[in-house]
């Protein structure tokens, strides 16, 4: 008998564990237990109804949802499941959607739309992840109260007649059918709250995208394949609270920005539709590129790519370029034989305190005599308060040196010079020798130039450090990865002594 009563008691205890355990689950709220369920895969989640009553429909309430079709055995099963879960009788609300469909009928998409608006979806993000067929969306997307983020990746959309997006802030658009040029810009226009605006133009496109905006702060547009069109593409941007644009375009002829921000900034990769650089190609486009520039005057930051600045280098011979009165940093990427351009274009730009120059990989192919015979620009020596340049332009203004003494940079303050290389840098203390008020200096080397012999490496030295350096400079950073040769030695002693003027020093070894 006592045996009995012992092993009765100890079931006793252990089902009082389990109902407390079970006690414990169960004095969690639903919605928490729901926003842990949000984690997990669909399939997952549908697992948990078997645990007890009352988990057999927490998955359908879930706030937020990741489902793609192949998180289910087949086309069947992923249709069942949204069935299921986008109910627009449910009560709940859908924060938070990412659905990736595949190219199977999509016709579902109709009342699962419709369930997320009147769900109160407030980020959605759709995408066609394989097949061709680019599955039509519902035009009841075009009316939302909640909707603040909307991301569509490889669909087509209806004709907007209506739209109402009054909470839509973030709207990204990549290879998006659309029926007419109307229903693009109705969407951006009638988004009265919209900040952020990607656009990746299906590269069949050939329309005009025309962007009308008083709340837009940030916009992108990337369209960079070229096809022949039976219209002409563009683009149009008008908003004036924008802060940061970027267009790539290679295919629309025209492009127009107005009522830009004084302090915008500005990256633009543009060839105007054209196929060739030259001058005659660009006296083509004359109005587009003179419309174009005209439109960004009051931009402060601006990064240009070779072929735009060629092109802006071009259109400098025929038409005198405007005054870039607001313009206080410029990145510019450039071919060397566009140099000249760049002190013409720097001429217009009377307030400019920050240069990134960035030449392109045409020194590698030129032949020394050929070199010998670029100048560097002297005329942006006495506009520069911070420099930024690669180890290409290093070199140029090295050769450069070698027709003409280097100009003062007498208003640089900063300097950096990205990846230079060993080879060059014995002349180093003479480009600083121009800088006779730098107070920051940051060098970054780069691998060890293994062309040269190990002789002609332990040759290199340097003569004495700038007196200007130990007297004016505040900041130094130098680094690079060590091999000990000599070299590196004689250059670290060099960038330690000029450290020890400064009251900031930095010297990082990326790898030992």
């Amino acid at each position: 008998m006592v045996g009995r009563g012992e092993a009765k008691q100890a079931r006793s205890k252990g089902l009082s564990s389990e109902r407390l355990k079970e006690d414990r689950i169960s004095q969690l709220p639903d919605p928490l237990i729901c926003q842990n369920l949000s984690h997990l895969p669909p399939k997952e989640s549908v697992k948990t109804s078997v645990l007890s009553t009352r988990w057999t429909s927490l998955w359908l309430f879930v706030p937020s949802l990741e489902l793609a079709w192949w998180h289910l055995p087949n086309s069947y099963a992923f249709k069942s499941f949204g069935y299921r879960f986008f109910d627009s009788d449910r009560a709940s609300c859908i924060n938070k959607l990412k659905l990736t469909i595949d190219e199977n009928d999509a016709s579902y998409l109709t009342s699962w739309i419709q369930a997320l608006v009147k769900r109160k979806i407030q980020c959605l993000y759709i995408r066609r992840s394989r097949g061709d067929s680019f599955h039509e969306m519902p035009s009841s997307i075009y009316i939302s109260e909640t909707l603040v983020s909307l991301k569509l990746y490889q669909l087509t959309l209806v004709n907007a007649e209506f739209v109402s997006l009054p909470c839509l802030k973030i709207f990204y658009l990549k290879d998006i059918v659309y029926p007419n040029e109307a229903t693009f810009e109705r969407l951006v226009s009638s988004s009265p709250v919209l900040e952020d605006l990607k656009v990746d133009v299906l590269w069949t496109d050939g329309k005009v995208y025309r962007v009308h905006s008083r709340s837009l702060k940030r916009l992108r547009l990337h369209r960079s394949f070229s096809f022949p069109f039976d219209s002409s593409p563009g683009v149009v941007v008008d908003a004036p609270l924008l802060c940061c644009l970027r267009i790539e375009d290679r295919d629309s002829e025209s492009v127009i920005v107005n009522n830009v921000q004084s302090n915008a900034k500005l990256d633009i990769s543009l060839h105007f539709g054209l196929g060739d650089f030259d001058e005659a190609s660009v006296s083509s486009r004359i109005s587009s590129i003179r419309k174009f520039t005209s439109g960004i005057l009051t931009v402060m930051d601006m990064t240009i790519c070779v072929y735009t600045f060629k092109i802006i280098h071009h259109y400098s011979k025929v038409e005198p370029l405007p005054q870039f009165n607001y313009m206080s940093h410029l990145h510019v990427k450039l071919d060397v034989s566009d140099l000249k351009g760049l002190q013409t274009f720097i001429e217009r730009c009377p307030n400019l305190k920050s240069l990134i120059l960035d030449l392109d990989d045409i020194l590698g192919y030129l032949q020394y005599e050929e070199i010998n015979q670029i100048s560097f620009p002297a005329g942006i020596s006495w506009v520069m308060v911070d420099m930024t340049i690669s180890t290409k332009a290093f070199k140029l203004i090295y050769h450069s040196s070698k027709l003409e003494p280097l100009p003062q940079f007498g208003y640089m303050s900063r300097l950096y010079i990205v990846s230079l290389c060993v080879s060059i840098v014995k002349w180093l203390p003479t480009f600083l020798e121009s800088c006779p008020n730098l107070k920051s200096l940051i060098l970054s080397l780069d691998d060890f130039d293994h062309q040269m012999h190990s002789e002609e490496r332990n040759q290199i030295s340097f003569l004495s450090v700038p007196g200007c350096l130990l007297s004016s400079l505040e900041f130094v950073e130098f680094s690079c990865t060590f091999s000990g040769d000599a070299a590196e030695m004689k250059l670290v002693h060099l960038m330690l002594t000029v450290g020890n003027s400064a009251s900031n020093a930095a010297l990082r070894d990326e790898m030992i």
